[in-house]
């Protein structure tokens, strides 16, 4: 009893120390939070903080904010925009890193590892590098401006490190399964439809989180390879709810907000893969 006793004290610093982390983590979203249904002028005079000196006041909230947003601007659109974008990139580049990872882990073929060499390497190249490479292809091939441009755009950036997670779990899977299936008479795809990607789920689930996150929340792209503003995604709509002279960033903040519910939605389904998904190819003891 006393061992168990002194076992959990000698754990509390590690739980504060987690809790006072999260704590830090989440400031910023409760800030967001808090100041979205403040009035502007009080955005402008004092922080989100001061509504908890007097939080029973009335005139301290105001869902004028969320009004403008969802109503004064084409936010709908947008989000239907960001849907259309995000979904069909991430799963390009999951298709294509599960077949590339399956190959580079269980298929035998000549350059083979300078080839996945060669594709870990492209996980350091900046993406600004390939914006005028790209560009130059793009105008050339009528993609520029398209929803299928930034497809393969999205899907082509995020897949080296795809490919990488996905050859590393996959090849950590055991040997005598594939044995055991060639014996049967299955062929390659029905072996990577039959068992790889039944087994892989935690890693392409936690893949699927980070680039649909990534396609979601990012900004450059989208402003480099859509211009047309019909098709701009949430990101690039809530960039320009601010005018030139800064009059309305007080929008940003509901803006923000709604822009968060669809991650959070997805990353929630798919947390149990998660963790599992993050050791994924991790060197076993």
């Amino acid at each position: 009893m006393i061992q168990k006793i002194l076992k959990l004290f000698s754990r509390v610093p590690l739980h504060v120390l987690v809790i006072i982390l999260c704590i830090v983590w989440l400031l910023p979203t409760l800030g967001i939070f808090v100041s979205s249904f403040r009035p502007r002028n009080d955005i402008m005079n004092s922080g989100w903080w001061s509504v908890f000196l007097d939080p029973a006041n009335p005139q301290n909230y105001t869902v004028q904010n969320y009004v403008d947003v969802l109503f004064g601007n084409s936010i709908w659109q947008s989000f239907l925009n960001s849907f259309i974008i995000a979904v069909p990139s991430t799963f390009l580049s999951l298709f294509f890193a599960a077949l590339a990872g399956y190959a580079f882990a269980w298929l035998h073929f000549p350059g083979r590892n300078l080839l996945f060499l060669t594709i870990v390497g492209l996980i350091v190249v900046p993406l600004q590098m390939t914006f005028i490479p790209i560009l130059k292809i793009y105008s050339s091939t009528g993609l520029y401006g398209s929803y299928v441009g930034i497809w393969l755009a999205h899907a082509g950036y995020g897949m080296p490190l795809m490919i990488y997670m996905m050859r590393n779990f996959m090849g950590g899977l055991p040997k005598e399964l594939f044995e055991s299936a060639f014996i049967d008479g299955a062929s390659v795809w029905t072996a990577f439809t039959r068992l790889v990607v039944p087994l892989s789920k935690p890693v392409i689930a936690s893949l699927a989180i980070f680039q649909f996150l990534w396609i979601w929340n990012d900004l450059i792209v989208a402003l480099i390879y859509m211009p047309d503003p019909s098709k701009a995604p949430i990101t690039l709509t809530i960039a320009n709810l601010v005018g030139s002279e800064g009059q309305s960033w007080h929008l940003l903040l509901p803006a923000a907000f709604i822009s968060m519910v669809l991650p959070l939605m997805v990353f929630f389904s798919l947390q149990r893969y998660f963790v599992r998904g993050l050791t994924a190819g991790a060197v076993k003891g």
